[in-house]
């Protein structure tokens, strides 16, 4: 049991991290910062798999959505996170992604932290594509065609700058105002960003491809026409059942890999493929159980769907930080009681008699 973890719940509740402060803890420790210990800390969770109790997410699909809960938890703490992904939201003024957390004592149940998960969620995405194509892209990468300039690209776009060593972006989106929204987001950033007019042409010439759409539907983003030896793919945007961003071919071509199979099969692009199709956990290449790429020419796939254990990782680092720079601030998210099993007690009412006074009250 980690009895610093119960102490700090037992002295002072449960820490809350709001959207606003989860941003101000961005802006003070820098975003490459952040992105590169999110993904060391993915990194070091990967190398432990074993240590976790994993479960595919639950999620309740709705004709204009989903609503999903992952769970995680090692031996000392439990995460969940509650995430929707609705692609109709922006015409409302709404994210098409929202997204909250909860870490608890396993031994306990004691709820040590509750934050924000949207902005977070960006960030550790961008961060385990990025840590993806460390392990799997070629060294020498340096453009990136970025298909989908909404809500996630910015975070792809610098994740890639600054942990690959990507330096040139062709981007694409069928909404001319994203890519623009993109330039202007990325003003001064370093990077050199040509706008392009479809998909083909952003493509051409690159060596890693991150698809990163947001409509649920079989979409053919990537056809095999514009695949060239050596790229790596980095399929974001498919992440649930009937939503999908590859022709099929492309990954009958190519060396596919994910994060946890049992849910890729559900939701990634591996979805439409026969239970022998093969593929590659990342974690086993991290551990060297399985090797990465084979070849320069070898085309690799990064079928991302977004793990648990991802979040897991990246509120480690989040609590941490917010703890070490005191921010967040403190909440009785549960009963605090002297007496844990009067929990009558808590609502401070005199007596039997005083209820009835009160009930009668009431009724008159």
């Amino acid at each position: 049991m980690n009895n610093t973890d119960l102490t700090r719940f037992k002295d002072t509740g449960t820490l809350y991290l709001s959207a606003p402060e989860a941003a101000e803890l961005v802006r003070r420790l820098g975003l490459p910062h952040c992105l590169a210990h999110m993904a060391e800390h993915i990194r070091t969770d990967f190398l432990r798999w074993a240590d976790f109790d994993k479960s595919a997410r639950t999620a309740a699909h709705s004709k204009d959505g989903v609503i999903e809960l992952m769970p995680v938890a090692d031996d000392h703490r439990y995460s969940f996170k509650y995430v929707n992904g609705h692609p109709g939201n922006t015409r409302l003024g709404l994210s098409t992604v929202k997204a909250f957390v909860v870490v608890a004592v396993v031994d306990t149940g004691a709820p040590l932290f509750l934050s924000e998960l949207t902005l977070t969620t960006a960030l550790r995405t961008a961060a385990m594509s990025a840590l993806a194509a460390q392990t799997l892209a070629r060294p020498e990468s340096r453009v990136m065609a970025l298909i989908g300039n909404g809500a996630q690209s910015e975070f792809q776009a610098l994740a890639f700058q600054h942990l690959v060593g990507i330096t040139t972006l062709r981007v694409f989106d069928v909404d001319p105002a994203a890519s623009a929204k993109l330039v202007a987001n990325l003003q001064g950033s370093g990077l050199h960003i040509t706008v392009c007019q479809n998909t083909a042409e952003a493509a051409s010439g690159a060596d890693i491809v991150t698809t990163v759409t947001a409509d649920k539907t079989m979409a053919l983003i990537l056809t095999p026409d514009m695949i060239e030896p050596g790229m790596h793919l980095n399929a974001v945007g498919g992440d649930c059942p009937g939503k999908t961003e590859l022709h099929g071919d492309i990954l009958d071509a190519a060396k596919v890999f994910v994060e946890y199979e049992p849910q890729s099969r559900v939701e990634g692009e591996i979805q439409h493929k026969p239970a022998d199709f093969a593929v590659n956990e990342l974690w086993r290449v991290l551990r060297g159980e399985r090797a990465g790429r084979d070849s320069a020419e070898q085309v690799t796939v990064f079928d991302s769907v977004g793990f648990a254990l991802e979040d897991f990782s990246a509120l480690r680092f989040m609590m941490d930080s917010a703890v070490r720079l005191g921010m967040g601030e403190r909440m009785a998210l549960i009963p605090q009681l002297s007496d844990p099993k009067n929990l009558f007690g808590s609502l401070n009412l005199v007596t039997p008699a005083a209820l009835r006074q009160q009930s009668n009250c009431i009724a008159a």
